[in-house]
Parts: C-alpha cells; structure tokens; sequence
C-alpha cells in the first residue's frame, strides 16, 4: 500500500467526539474583572471543562486537570475523583494512571487539580484512548448545569525535532498519480538556514523546482504546516505544451488542513497548483493531496536501486 493511502486509512480509523466547556466561560460566571461583575451566588464544585485532550510525550509528565470552586473558603477543600469503568477504554496502569484520587482545593483559593500521567510507550499514534472521571462530592456543591464528570482523551505525541525531517523521504501525491507514469518520487530535503522550523525539499516534483515547508510548533496537539507560494514546474514539462506564461505556480490552500506528524515522520499537505497568464477561471489545474515520509538512508539506497 502506498504512502498516501496507508497515512489516508489510517486518520479515517481516528475519531475524538465530545462537547467542551470551556475555563473561559468559567471565569465568565464570578468574574475576573471586579469592576464588571462578581459572583455572589450558591457554592458548587466541578471540572472546568468537560473533555480535556491531554498530548503524551513521554512516561513522566503529569498533566493538570483543573477542579473549580464557585466560592473561596477559608479552610481546605479536599474531593475525592473516581473512574467510570463502563465508559473508559483507557486502562489505568497501562495507559495513564492518576497521581492521587483526592484533589485539594487549598483555603482561600478556587481551583485544585486531578493530575494525570500517560504513557508513551504503550499507547499508538492513532489510538483513540480516553476515560472518565466523576467527582464525588455532596449534592448541594452540585451543579445541575454542569454536573460532575469530565471526559480525558489521551493523545500520543512526539517533540519536535527538525532533523527528523531532513534526508531521503518518498512523496506519494494525487498529482503524481494522474499526470505522471510513477507512483511516487524520491526526494531529499535539508533544514532552510534562513527561516526558523523550515525545510527545502529539492526538486519536489520536477528537477530544479523546490518546496519551502515551515511547521508550526507552538501546538503538539495542532503540528500545521505552511508551504509559501512557488514555481512547481513548466507546463511544457508537465503537459508537453506551453500554456499562460508557460510556468505552472504551486501554493497550498488555507480551506484544507495540512499537518505533520514528529510520531510518524511525515507531513500530510493539500496543494493547489494554476497557471499564471491565463483567462480566469481555466487557469486552475487543481488541487491535490501530497503525502511526504522520511525514510533511512538503507531504505533510499533500494529505491535508487529499483529505478526511483
């Protein structure tokens, strides 16, 4: 299988669904600002949101899951936090395990915190793991709006880490596959020494024509990348007749979203291809999807051999 349809496969295996609520609208209800409203109403406890989607990057770090208090107290708040079996596919000890099953909401403050470590090493990529908590706490600190419960997916990610994406690597693309007679290109990239988090991949569909690749890094749960707009190759090439001004430029859509993955050493790009000069509207020649994974030197070495 190649490596469009195995990556395509494999993120339609994938599906997170739950409702959020957010600290934002919390902090809405009593205020951070004195001079615009202040909370004043009953006392009630529960989780600040209602999903909570925690990225794993190794077996160590705990993650906070905040516990919220309506109204300060002068004197410690301690919860006790339970799992519900019956709608958690995660396994506590395999894949996550909690540091304590009571919370404590220290005196004077509003906020205490359930903390969590997963495990990177026993869970996938494109596992779809999560559990539920409930708190326990007496029903007139419950409120019937919000209730008591949360929902936690647990995410596997990997640190950035440029390198991974230079050297060898095999683009699959659905260009490739209709207007070119292979049915994928081995290409080689090295970091861009001008612009921070990029690449150049050289000679990304035809000789002599580039591909600057930036990655967003400031999200492990959102790895984006941006491709700035450039020249993909002469229409002559690509289609054995000189149309527009005879260059066929490339940039990548902002309707789509292309991502990468650090786990797995690939990028995921949608990209839209037109010719410049011609009459609006024919001068479009689609969009397309490009899959782009890094593979060893070994791996290149037996492409080159098999003729790519």
């Amino acid at each position: 299988m190649n490596t469009l349809y195995r990556i395509t496969e494999k993120l339609l295996c994938k599906a997170v669904a739950g409702v959020a609520l957010s600290v934002a609208t919390l902090a809405g209800i009593w205020g951070c600002n004195d001079a615009v409203m202040t909370y004043s109403g009953p006392e009630y406890v529960l989780f600040s949101d209602t999903l909570y989607v925690l990225p794993v990057v190794d077996d160590l770090e705990y993650h906070n899951i905040p516990v919220v208090a309506t109204v300060a107290c002068d004197y410690d708040r301690t919860v006790a936090v339970e799992i519900i079996d019956a709608f958690s596919n995660a396994i506590e000890g395999r894949h996550y395990s909690l540091e304590s099953n009571t919370i404590t909401i220290p005196a004077g403050e509003l906020v205490g915190n359930v903390r969590v470590r997963g495990y990177h090493s026993n869970i996938d990529v494109y596992d779809s793991l999560g559990f539920k908590l409930n708190l326990i706490v007496p029903e007139e600190l419950q409120w019937d709006i919000y209730g008591t419960e949360s929902n936690v997916i647990l995410q596997k990610a990997c640190k950035f880490d440029i390198n991974a994406f230079t050297g060898y690597c095999v683009l699959t693309s659905t260009y490739i596959m209709n207007y070119m007679e292979v049915d994928k290109r081995l290409v080689k990239s090295e970091v861009d020494p001008e612009n921070e988090n990029t690449i150049i991949i050289r000679d990304y569909f035809f000789d002599g024509y580039d591909a600057r690749i930036k990655f967003k890094t400031d999200d492990i749960l959102n790895p984006l990348i941006e491709m700035e707009e450039g020249d993909f190759g002469l229409t002559s090439e690509a289609f054995g007749t000189i149309y527009g001004d005879g260059m066929i430029r490339m940039y990548q859509p902002t309707a789509y979203t292309s991502y990468y993955s650090s786990c797995e050493k690939f990028i995921f790009q949608y990209m839209t291809l037109y010719v410049p000069g011609m009459e609006e509207g024919y001068n479009t020649v689609g969009t397309f999807v490009n899959a782009v994974e890094w593979i060893s030197d070994d791996e290149a070495e037996k492409l080159k051999r098999e003729g790519y």
